[in-house]
């Protein structure tokens, strides 16, 4: 075994279990912390296939912002009051139920369109390898002209969140009313 299959198999087993431990997790922040990790382990990968860009990106956004924004919207609920709107009902399994299944239903979907994306073959890929400058420039000139709109509507998603979790917290007998 060489080291670089040793590194991937190493920081794949960690993404992988700290991946596991988000949703195994009783208590939330254990679960914001590992998912933290996540994200960590998902940078160095992208630093062992030399895409330094996309791992720091990946720290900064993900495992920086994006974190915090998770920790602190964490922290205004009171989560044993939350407790209690999980409850046992027919209605509310029924909806459950239903959106598992939509969910499941879309999974699938997705990937059976796209099974023939990877037999395809890419020979017009605009990001190639030399130095950072010129690949920075490429990904990001891709992504400011051919990916706009998703760019855009993820930026007014992350706004919306943040205004979302000033209000909760300004609100009068918001989540801490006890």
């Amino acid at each position: 075994m060489t080291a670089d299959s040793f590194l991937f198999w190493f920081l794949a087993i960690v993404t992988v279990t700290s991946g596991l431990s988000v949703i195994l997790m009783n208590n939330p922040i254990y679960s914001a912390l590992s998912l933290a990790m996540t994200m960590v382990g998902i940078s160095a990968l992208f630093i062992t296939l030399n895409a330094f860009f996309i791992a720091g990106v990946q720290l900064i956004v993900y495992a920086g912002a994006v974190m915090v924004l998770f920790t602190m919207v964490l922290m205004l609920f009171d989560l044993k009051h939350e407790m209690q709107a999980f409850v046992k009902g027919k209605f509310t399994g029924f909806i459950k139920v239903a959106s598992v299944g939509l969910l499941a239903g879309l999974l699938v979907g997705a990937i059976l369109m796209s099974v023939g994306l990877f037999t395809e073959k890419t020979t017009d890929n605009p990001v190639t390898f030399g130095t950072g400058m010129e690949a920075t420039k490429a990904l990001g000139r891709i992504l400011y002209t051919k990916y706009l709109l998703g760019f855009e509507a993820l930026g007014v998603l992350l706004l919306v969140i943040a205004i979302g979790a000033v209000a909760l917290s300004r609100s009068k007998g918001g989540t801490h009313e006890h």
